[in-house]
């Protein structure tokens, strides 16, 4: 059976989340290296973390003067990431990702 739409916005929602807060894919062009996502993708799965109550936060590089730096989650909100790093292999596999950086 397919994943639905739903179930899979959900996933790769936390997907990125965990990517970013086990400091695996912590930029935009590393989350895309990682999963194969497109770049926009990327950026607006970044942009609805907010709608899971996600807090995910941008940290410029000190002295940088364009947006060099990376993406840190300051709150998981109501999400339990020991759910998610316990599913994440199932949450790869619903996606089609490879598991390569799961297995880190």
């Amino acid at each position: 059976m397919d994943a639905s739409k739903t179930r899979t916005s959900f996933y790769r929602r936390l997907y990125l989340a965990w990517l970013i807060d086990s400091g695996r894919a912590t930029t935009i062009p590393a989350i895309t290296e990682v999963t194969g996502m497109p770049r926009r993708t990327a950026q607006d799965t970044l942009a609805a973390l907010a709608e899971l109550d996600i807090e995910c936060v941008f940290e410029q590089e000190a002295g940088s003067r364009h947006q060099i730096g990376h993406y840190r989650i300051q709150s998981w909100g109501a999400v339990n990431p020991a759910w998610v790093q316990t599913n994440v292999e199932r949450i790869c596999q619903v996606l089609g990702y490879p598991m390569s950086f799961v297995e880190q």
